[in-house]
């Protein structure tokens, strides 16, 4: 769609129309300020001049932040603009700042091959859990600011919630204080989450199945044929390898001790998805008996697999609701619970439960 300085005061209420739904109050707030950076945009020549402030969108998981800004981006007018997944983002920064880590402003740089003239950025799941990633996350912003670039983002954290470990927190205060200096910060935490309203037509993640209890007549109703021991095999991608119980063409199946048990980071889901778009993992235990890091390596790789839209098949040992509960686990696992609910069978499993 394109957009003229005409159509952004009823932009996001058309497009909230169309998709059968009215905006709450806090999505009014958050249309609010994208509108009147859309206006901003909208007369171009701001884009070469001083940049317009940008917007932060956070919430609990569900209330439609990546719609506003999905609607946002596709209304904005100019070639000049760059929507991507933090996560791969964070990928491909890793490899350009290490091409010029010995080179003066490595970090502006890097953002420089990454965003070319891109003079708008639409970051989505904006968040950092690692000291290490706060590191860089700082050159990152930096670098934006430097570069005149508008960014708008969203998270499920406030700037000041970001790396909520208290024993690191402070790595990421100065980037929270330019985010805070530079950007809207409106939070959206309407009532209703959207994901778990009601069925959604099945694409990309969501033709994947959760599936408890599991047999044999369960598997094959969903396609599924189990691995021999003959095709266990070690897959490898950049310098590492994992083991697969199988692969067959692009489809993979892993054990959740063999994927999220082992120290492997964000950029080797990404890598591993490069390569397979259909994924069977089998073995989700109930949360709370794994490893703090394993429960986030695997929260880490359903945004993967559901920002990539690749299908995931889930064999667990207990319903959804069971596996993911539990007071030590990571804050992430409300956006992981939220996106599982989008998977076939995953809101039957609660009824089974109880029979």
């Amino acid at each position: 769609m394109a957009g003229t300085r005409n159509d952004w005061g009823s932009v996001f209420d058309n497009a909230a129309r169309d998709a059968g739904f009215v905006l709450d109050d806090s999505q009014r707030t958050a249309a609010a300020a994208l509108r009147r950076l859309g206006d901003e945009l909208s007369g171009r020549r701001r884009l070469f001049g001083s940049p317009p402030r940008g917007v932060y969108v956070w919430g609990p998981v569900g209330r439609g932040k990546s719609w506003l800004v999905d609607t946002f981006y596709e209304a904005v007018p100019g070639q000049h603009t760059r929507r991507i997944h933090f996560h791969e983002f964070f990928r491909e920064f890793h490899s350009r700042y290490a091409a010029h880590r010995h080179e003066p402003r490595a970090g502006e740089r890097a953002v420089r091959d990454l965003l070319d003239e891109a003079r708008l950025v639409c970051f989505d799941e904006f968040h950092v859990h690692d000291p290490g990633d706060a590191t860089i996350l700082a050159k990152v912003v930096s670098a934006l600011f430097a570069r005149r670039i508008t960014l708008v983002a969203t998270s499920n954290y406030p700037p000041s919630g970001l790396l909520p470990n208290p024993l690191f927190h402070h790595l990421i205060e100065p980037v929270a204080a330019m985010l805070e200096d530079a950007l809207d910060v409106v939070e959206v935490a309407g009532p209703r989450d959207y994901r778990r309203a009601g069925p959604a037509p099945a694409t990309g993640f969501s033709l994947g199945r959760y599936l408890w209890p599991v047999d044999s007549d369960r598997l094959a109703a969903a396609g599924l044929r189990v691995p021999a021991p003959s095709e266990r095999r070690r897959v490898a991608f950049g310098t590492r390898t994992v083991t697969a119980l199988a692969v067959r063409g692009t489809e993979i199946w892993f054990d959740f001790t063999d994927l999220c048990d082992r120290p492997f980071s964000t950029i080797d889901y990404l890598q591993l998805t490069d390569r397979y778009s259909h994924w069977t993992l089998s073995g989700l235990p109930v949360l709370t008996t794994a490893d703090r890091d394993a429960v986030q390596r695997f929260a880490n790789l359903v945004d993967v697999l559901c920002d990539r839209r690749i299908p995931l098949n889930l064999i667990a040992h207990a319903p959804l609701g069971e596996c993911l509960s539990g007071d030590r686990l990571p804050p992430d696992i409300h956006r992981t619970a939220s996106r599982l609910a989008l998977l076939s069978g995953a809101a039957d499993t609660a009824a089974a439960a109880d029979q």
